[in-house]
């Protein structure tokens, strides 16, 4: 049962995280600019907001749960060495600051637009930016794991 319930949190993991920084490489690269081009009614953009508000706050919620019960499975073996536990406090560090970077999102999304902090257009591109950056550190994570087996 373990094992089955560490491969689910694992698909869990890793979906959401796709799915949160797959539909961020959308938003910014296929919506942002088509809605740019078209200027669609303000109803329409505002909807495409709150419906992908939505699923990145499942996301982060699937995200968070799956994380911890990952990090304690792993911390729980003998196998983990330095760099493994440096790696991941990088990247629980990344995905936290991705968290928070929502977060003031989804507050500046509250505010009138000229009132809007000039983060408001950055944090978009700095979420994606975190969110590869934590991939890339779940891979070598894994592949530090595997080769602390291997020995």
């Amino acid at each position: 049962m373990p094992l089955l319930l560490t491969d689910l949190m694992r698909t869990i993991h890793v979906l959401a995280g796709g799915i949160w920084v797959g539909g961020s490489v959308i938003y910014l690269v296929v919506l942002g600019p088509a809605f740019r081009l078209t200027r669609p009614a303000p109803e329409v953009s505002a909807q495409v907001a709150r419906l992908f508000r939505q699923v990145v706050n499942i996301c982060i919620g699937a995200l968070l749960l799956s994380g911890v019960y990952l990090i304690f499975d792993r911390l729980s073996l003998v196998t983990i060495g330095l760099a493994y536990l440096l790696v991941l406090v990088v990247k629980v560090v990344a995905a936290l600051a991705m968290f928070l970077l929502a977060l003031f999102q989804a507050q500046e999304a509250r505010r009138p637009v000229r009132l809007r902090g000039r983060w408001w257009r950055q944090a978009p591109r700095a979420i994606l930016a975190l969110g590869v950056l934590t991939f890339i550190l779940g891979t070598t994570l894994t592949i530090l794991f595997e080769g602390g087996l291997a020995r």
